[in-house]
C-alpha cells in the first residue's frame, strides 16, 4: 500500500506523466457512459429503434440486449470520423506529451462541438443561451458544453420522435383495418393486437423494414 502511494507521490517526471495519464484514462471510463449516450448519435438511434418495437408490439422482441449492442455499433459507425479527429488532435498529442491536458481537452471538445451544433436546432441553442444569459457565441468553438450538450440532446430527442411518428403510422393503419374486421364480423371479444400483430410482422418483412430503418437513421446523419 505504501509502495502505491508512494508511487503517486513522487516527483519524477515519467512516474507523474504515467500517473496522469492512468488518471485521465480513469476519469474518461468512468464518464464514458453519459459521454457516448450525450454526446453522440445514440439517443436518437436507440429511441427510433425502440420505437420500432413499439409499433410491432412484439413485447421484448427484439430483446434490450439486441437494440442497445446494434445502437451502439452504429453509433460508432457514425461517430468514426469524430473519434478519429478527437485522437489525432487530442489523445496522440497528449499522449506524446507535445500538449498539456488542459490544451488535449480543449481539442478534443471541438470535434464534438462540430458534430453537435450540425444537429442541433437554433430554437433549442437559443433557448439555453437566453437561460445561462450566456453572450451569442461567434462560432460553434465558443459554444460552451453546458449549454450545447442539453440543447442537443431535446433537438435529438425531437428528431427521433418524428422519425417513431412515420413509422408508426403504417402499424397504426393495419390496427385499425383489422380492428374494423373484426367489429363488422361481429368479433368485438378479440383483441385486435392478436390478429394484427402477424400482418404487421408480415408487412415488415417484405419491405425488409430493418434495412429501411437503418437506412434512414444513417442519411439522417
Amino acid at each position: 500500500m505504501n509502495d502505491f502511494i508512494s508511487y503517486f507521490s513522487t516527483s519524477d517526471p515519467d512516474t507523474v506523466s504515467t500517473s496522469v495519464k492512468l488518471l485521465l484514462l480513469l476519469t474518461v471510463l468512468s464518464i464514458a457512459p453519459s459521454i457516448l449516450i450525450l454526446l453522440t448519435s445514440f439517443t436518437r438511434i436507440v429511441v427510433v429503434l425502440s420505437f420500432v418495437r413499439s409499433g410491432l408490439a412484439t413485447q421484448q422482441i427484439p430483446p434490450n440486449q439486441v437494440i442497445i449492442g446494434l445502437a451502439l455499433f452504429m453509433t460508432f459507425f457514425v461517430m468514426a470520423p469524430t473519434f478519429q479527429q478527437v485522437n489525432d488532435t487530442a489523445l496522440q498529442p497528449l499522449f506524446n506529451n507535445e500538449i498539456e491536458l488542459e490544451e488535449a481537452y480543449d481539442n478534443a471538445t471541438i470535434p464534438f462541438k462540430q458534430f453537435m451544433s450540425k444537429h442541433t436546432r437554433q430554437k433549442d441553442l437559443a433557448l439555453f443561451l437566453e437561460y445561462s444569459k450566456a453572450e451569442t457565441p461567434e462560432s460553434v468553438e465558443d459554444i460552451p458544453m453546458t449549454v450545447l450538450v442539453p440543447a442537443f440532446v431535446i433537438s435529438e430527442l425531437k428528431t427521433s420522435f418524428q422519425i417513431g411518428f412515420m413509422i408508426f403510422i403504417p402499424f397504426l393503419v393495419i390496427d385499425m383495418v383489422i380492428a374494423s374486421v373484426l367489429m363488422s364480423m361481429g368479433m368485438m371479444m378479440l383483441p385486435p393486437v392478436m390478429i394484427s400483430l402477424p400482418f404487421k410482422i408480415l408487412l415488415f418483412v417484405l419491405v425488409d423494414g430493418w434495412y429501411l430503418v437503418v437506412k434512414s437513421l444513417l442519411q439522417s446523419f
